[in-house]
């Protein structure tokens, strides 16, 4: 129940002040974003690729109002880009962006979106990597797939992510599974609408299994999101059954959630990626981590009364 009160927390200019403001928000913020630069988070970078895990890099940011603050999330990416060449560390190390960043809400919006991912793309593929496209709230999706789409004539390893809960993802997994792309599985992490997405966790579950075997039987490349035991395991049985090598799937995890789970996982020869976000502009990114699992709340509240 306190999952949608906190999503539409992280919408509110006055909660984003508050928890800022308090003394213990940063150590707990740290948890799950460990840096705001690309100073801070390069060296994260190295320390998991050196434990034999993989890397999906976000520069956190979505509420963009301006052209110019879009041209400057597209810049962040290029720089990031730039400062991953030397490591030379190819598909171990990809992006993933918010097309809300690159200014999918402005007047033109998809064509600016497009315009802006597109040199992030590009200077991705020039260091032997990927980028892949993080899926946001419904209304925002048609965008986001045909900017795919697009994307693919020219660079056909860009990913995108659908999300369980949703009622439209079993037709959308369908499509791009048989379209040979890379596509990331989740839950889900919006506040929707009864009318457009399953309200009941049960529910959620039950429409992640039946989209991740289509996935799995499809001709495209599954990246499961999820912490969630007993999915995972379900993941390896389905990946099992439709005769896929370990590496023709991967697992995705959330940095600073089940770390000593990514490691068992990538011992057992899984391909196993880190989501890895950093920047100043933390707050939504934090927000809905909390939402997503009790837990979490739980840790920072802890974290929160604790403190001396």
């Amino acid at each position: 129940m306190l999952g949608p009160v906190i999503l539409a927390a992280s919408r509110s200019d006055k909660m984003r002040r508050l928890v800022s403001a308090a003394p213990m928000t940063k150590p707990v913020v740290n948890r799950f974003i460990p840096g705001e630069t690309v100073d801070e988070v390069v060296p994260i970078v190295a320390d998991l690729t050196d434990k034999g895990l993989e890397v999906t890099l976000d520069v956190v940011g979505e509420d963009i109002t301006t052209r110019e603050q879009a041209a400057a999330a597209r810049d962040a990416y290029l720089e990031l880009i730039e400062r991953l060449a030397p490591l030379d560390l190819g598909t171990r190390a990809e992006m993933s962006v918010k097309l809300s960043m690159f200014g999918q809400s402005l007047e033109g919006g998809h064509e600016l979106a497009l315009a802006n991912v597109r040199p992030v793309v590009e200077a991705a593929a020039a260091i032997g990597t990927t980028v892949t496209l993080d899926a946001e709230d419904h209304t925002t999706l048609d965008s986001m797939f045909a900017v795919h789409e697009e994307l693919r004539k020219d660079f056909p390893a860009t990913g995108c992510v659908i999300q369980a809960y949703l009622f439209r993802t079993e037709e959308d997994a369908r499509r791009l599974a048989a379209n040979g792309s890379r596509v990331r599985i989740v839950k889900g992490a919006y506040k929707e609408p009864a009318s457009v997405a399953y309200q009941d966790k049960a529910e959620i579950d039950k429409a992640y299994v039946r989209i991740l075997k289509i996935l799995m039987d499809g001709a495209g490349y599954p990246m499961i999101g999820s912490h969630d035991p007993r999915l995972i395991s379900i993941s390896q049985e389905l990946a099992r059954r439709a005769g896929r090598k370990l590496d023709e799937y991967e697992f995705q995890m959330l940095y600073g959630i089940r770390g000593e789970e990514h490691v068992r996982l990538a011992a057992e020869g899984h391909r196993m990626r880190v989501y890895t976000a950093y920047g100043t502009d933390w707050y939504g990114y934090f927000m809905r981590r909390l939402a997503e699992k009790p837990a979490n709340l739980l840790f920072f509240a802890r974290s929160m009364i604790t403190k001396n």
